[in-house]
């Protein structure tokens, strides 16, 4: 049975984005070491899209720039860039070298990071050189080899660190390319291993969204796994991750893969949004349903929709779209 493409780069962007903190102190823990983790981070979309102007979609679809305060109390940003294809790219280091120029034109600065999610045991790209005319350049980048944690099974899957469980994801999704029921039976390990673990319903909805994103299957195995997984929640008397909210995540799938159907996606997100507070609230007040009509924005629904799914009240939900506004 044919399994479907995996969606690596859209599931790693968004957990880099959700889990910062728990990414740098996973992979790279001397940086993680000195950020002032007590003080706000912040995304840099707009200003990634600057510096990767004239890359094509695909390479710069993963990667994620920050905004982050020393402990010294200095200003630092961070570019991180995932590289997950299989053949081998003789032009990636080099294009580390014009990212971060880039970057530090515009912030000075920055530490370039990479995650190489790849099927090459052998290829490391960790540095950028060359000399001309007593001339040279030489860049050096952290490096993280997702094949490296293979050997480490018994620790990632003992590790709480959300990133343990998404490189678990990931590696098995590699490893079970066109044999769909064994990574059915992989992605229900893991899935079941979320509610073992101990994380916070919220967590666990979350990390749920990253490894269905990435961990694809036939529509046949999906369906099985559908209620598989709710006859576990049911016995264990567990929040159940309903048809609503499996398709918002179906929601954001399609954002990574068809940005032309851009009103239907937002159609899509206003109205998980709804039904979520409903299954949640049994009602939704007229002026909220119009308010979060009017939002344009995917990003700004993704966020109503992980407040939806977790605040406590629907008058607390209403008091915080209040004080953001209706983003157009």
């Amino acid at each position: 049975m044919t399994t479907p493409n995996a969606n690596y780069d859209t599931t790693w962007k968004e957990a880099i984005e959700e889990y910062l903190d728990p990414f740098l102190s996973f992979f790279f823990p001397q940086v993680h070491d000195l950020v002032d983790w007590t003080r706000e981070h912040q995304s840099l979309d707009k200003e990634l899209q600057q510096i990767t102007a004239t890359a094509s979609a695909g390479e710069r679809e993963a990667d994620k720039l920050f905004q982050v305060w020393r402990r010294n109390g200095e200003q630092a940003y961070i570019l991180i860039h995932i590289e997950v294809q299989s053949q081998e790219d003789a032009e990636f280091t080099e294009r580390m070298y014009i990212y971060h120029y880039r970057s530090f034109d515009i912030h000075k600065k920055v530490i370039s990071l990479a995650i190489l999610g790849d099927e090459r045991r052998n290829w490391r790209p960790h540095s950028y050189s060359y000399e001309l005319g007593g001339c040279s350049v030489n860049f050096q980048f952290p490096t993280a080899k997702l094949l490296d944690y293979e050997s480490q099974w018994e620790t990632l899957a003992l590790s709480l660190n959300p990133f343990a469980i998404l490189v678990m994801a990931h590696l098995k999704t590699k490893a079970t390319i066109g044999k769909g029921a064994e990574r059915e039976e992989w992605k229900w390990n893991l899935v079941r291993n979320l509610y073992e673990r101990g994380y916070t319903e919220t967590d666990i909805i979350k990390l749920f969204r990253l490894l269905d994103w990435m961990m694809t299957l036939p529509e046949a195995l999906q369906q099985s796994f559908d209620t598989k997984l709710k006859r576990y929640q049911e016995e264990r008397k567990m929040p159940i991750l309903s048809n609503i909210e499996r398709r918002a995540m179906e929601a954001g799938r399609q954002e990574g893969r068809q940005e032309g159907r851009q009103e239907g996606l937002l159609q899509n997100a206003r109205e998980a949004v709804l039904e979520v507070l409903e299954v949640r609230f049994n009602q939704v007040p007229p002026t909220l349903s119009a308010m979060v009509n009017q939002i344009e924005d995917i990003s700004a629904l993704k966020q109503l929709l992980q407040r939806a799914i977790s605040i406590s009240s629907i008058a607390e939900f209403q008091q915080f779209v209040e004080s953001t506004g209706t983003p157009d």
